[in-house]
């Protein structure tokens, strides 16, 4: 393809940044093309996953009646796993699914929702091809003006990176190096079919209604954490652990997870199901710190997990809800402004505008407290050992609950003053 077969703008990369991207400035006129590594958009994305509809809405509120949702989100549920043992909180509002559908939450399947997205840009006017990797960026004089893609090359007044956390066109650009290990997680995930009518029986749920959670204390101490999502009709089940902690505990990653299968608490809701979908995929997890320094360089903009834009609280985890976020910036950025030279600047201003920068830094703290290695064995032990004397009847005299709960702290390893520190830590990092 010749220089004169320019595009208004290329994205790399078919998830929820580039295609809201796309769909943008497909829908306002301009000439937009959508490049995909893999078979299908969504095919090689891993997420748990769940989405937040008031991005959805911004993007276009049209959208939302029509999305490629599975459930709506009606328990918050924390699980803290100890051995053999448990604890599961359930959070259950009615709130969280009545009134303002923009004010809701889904889970989703990648593949199903990525695709919809697609098909939603392409009605717009966009052009989503995929199975062709993108291998390199087209630069004169400083600035990106199109790409490499095998031995073609395509123009375009301005490129969206939305290639992923390991962003290929933001090395190549020079706006990032190599993923530092501390900075991602490994994550896998296992999507398990079962009948709607058994996961609604399972997790006591009504029809559409599903639940989203949290799981601490199943990587065996190492820095990380599990989730489960009901889908309408499977199960989004999996890990996410810091790979330099993974070759010192000397355990593998799928056995880890084999046994978080297995648990006493999991397998029951997962019990005869069918794995459909085994994969994995790095993570980031530093949060605003792992942000590039730059997110544009002149001519390219780095949108989504590119971006590292991903928030993990411990308690919640979002990522596609930012990654929509930074696309509907991207997209006001360059239709509101006619100096090529100044998108990025103008990129920067939207994604304060839209309160993604804000979020982000106010995010800061919870990656200090979730750095707390205690937090992943000594903590889950402890609560699971204070529940554990609160039920236990052996018709003995009952010791008083402050010496079973300093028991419990004894045996799991911690001391009072300890607690003390990490509290005061938690405290200020929120």
């Amino acid at each position: 393809m010749g220089e004169e077969s320019q595009f208004d703008a290329i994205v790399v990369g078919a998830g929820p940044a580039g295609l809201a991207c796309a769909y943008l400035l497909a829908k306002a006129g301009k000439a937009v093309l959508v490049i995909e590594r893999g078979d299908a958009p969504g095919a090689k994305n891993v997420t748990g996953g769940r989405i937040y509809a008031y991005a959805l809405n911004l993007l276009d509120k049209d959208l939302l009646d029509d999305a490629a949702w599975e459930r709506k989100v009606s328990h918050e549920e924390i699980m803290i796993i100890d051995g053999n043992r448990s604890i599961t909180m359930d959070y259950h509002d009615p709130s969280l699914t009545e009134g303002d559908e923009s004010l809701q939450s889904y889970t989703i399947l990648r593949a199903v929702f990525d695709q919809w997205l697609a098909d939603k840009a392409e009605e717009m006017g966009a052009m989503v091809v995929c199975g062709i990797r993108v291998d390199d960026l087209i630069q004169r004089e400083g600035r990106v003006v199109g790409v490499i893609a095998g031995e073609d090359e395509m123009y375009a007044e301005i490129v969206i990176a939305a290639d992923g956390v390991n962003s290929l066109m933001a090395q190549k650009a020079g706006l990032i190096s190599d993923i530092k290990k501390e900075t991602v997680g490994v994550g896998v995930k296992e999507v398990i079919e079962l009948p709607a009518k058994t996961i609604e029986e399972r997790f006591k749920l009504n029809q559409n209604q599903g639940s989203a959670r949290m799981i601490l204390g199943c990587t065996q101490g190492i820095h990380g954490g599990g989730f489960l999502y009901t889908n309408q009709e499977s199960i989004s089940l999996g890990c996410v652990f810091m790979p330099q902690e993974i070759v010192q505990h000397g355990k593998q990653v799928h056995d880890i997870f084999q046994e978080l299968k297995m648990h006493p608490a999991v397998y029951p809701l997962i019990q005869d199901g069918e794995t459909v979908e085994y994969s994995a995929h790095l993570v980031s997890e530093a949060g605003y710190r792992g942000m590039p320094a730059k997110l544009y360089k002149e001519g390219l903009l780095l949108v989504g997990d590119s971006a590292g834009l991903v928030i993990n609280t411990g308690y919640s985890i979002r990522g596609m809800d930012l990654a929509l976020l930074s696309g509907i910036a991207a997209a006001r950025a360059i239709l509101g402004e006619s100096d090529l030279s100044q998108i990025g600047p103008a990129y920067l201003a939207e994604l304060e505008k839209i309160c993604l920068l804000p979020t982000m830094r106010l995010s800061v703290g919870y990656n200090q407290l979730l750095d707390i290695p205690r937090i992943y064995s000594n903590y889950p032990q402890l609560a699971i050992g204070v529940m554990q004397r609160l039920y236990k009847v052996d018709g003995q005299i009952p010791q008083n609950l402050k010496k079973q709960v300093m028991e419990a702290i004894n045996e799991s390893g911690l001391t009072v003053w300890q607690m003390l520190k990490d509290g005061l830590k938690g405290v200020r990092s929120i």
